[in-house]
């Protein structure tokens, strides 16, 4: 049988792709066997619309998949109002199943746009306090970066007005050097001529031998 969509079991927690064996109702449901032998042996209800399902026919097991014999069959004998009827109904059947398909696919997919919605107001906000995040971050490391670069300036001026006073430093060190008493005594130790000069031109002692008297 050429299925415009796989019949599924209706029962919500399984939702079975039927492809072999099914158990039908009269209230136009549709049960995989696992399910309906779990089902209907505890009460003859409907587990989709809780239809009592007393009579013998209510409930029956069918195969999806006819020979062709069985399809000749089948039928075989029934007057065309008969077959009309059956036919009607089996229409009725698939066309019932198709709402209810859609109906179920319309109602996962409105669960699935809100559920996107939510997460998609819970992502805007995220993003929203991300960016907001951001910001401040930028906006403090704007700060210490220029606090960073105040600091480098003020190490570059201590740096200068060290290297200025070092200098200066080293110049008075240079000065004191040469004012040292032990400089002025190297100084003198080097140049002893001026020492034997100023001996020679001393001035001559107080003391004069005269000359013996004439006879």
């Amino acid at each position: 049988m050429d299925n415009f969509f796989d019949m599924k079991c209706n029962r919500l927690t399984c939702r079975l792709s039927l492809t072999d064996k099914a158990v039908v109702t009269t209230c136009s449901h549709i049960f995989c066997v696992d399910c309906a032998t779990e089902l209907f042996n505890a009460a003859r209800l409907c587990p989709a619309c809780e239809t009592a399902l007393t009579e013998p026919d209510d409930v029956v097991i069918c195969s999806l998949h006819l020979t062709n014999d069985y399809k000749t069959s089948v039928l075989s004998g029934l007057s065309p109002a008969m077959i009309l009827e059956i036919c009607s109904r089996a229409i009725g059947f698939w066309q019932y199943q198709s709402h209810q398909e859609l109906s179920f696919q319309t109602a996962v997919a409105r669960s699935l746009n809100d559920k996107n919605a939510q997460l998609q107001k819970q992502l805007d906000n995220v993003v929203r306090e991300a960016n907001n995040e951001i910001g401040l971050l930028s906006s403090k490391l704007s700060e210490l970066e220029r606090d960073l670069e105040l600091e480098r300036r003020k190490v570059r001026d201590t740096q200068e007005i060290s290297r200025e006073r070092d200098r200066e430093f080293q110049k008075l060190k240079a000065r004191l050097k040469l004012h040292s008493p032990s400089q002025q005594r190297t100084h003198i130790a080097l140049d002893p001529g001026s020492t034997r000069e100023d001996q020679t031109q001393s001035p001559p002692s107080s003391h004069r031998v005269d000359a013996p008297p004439t006879a």
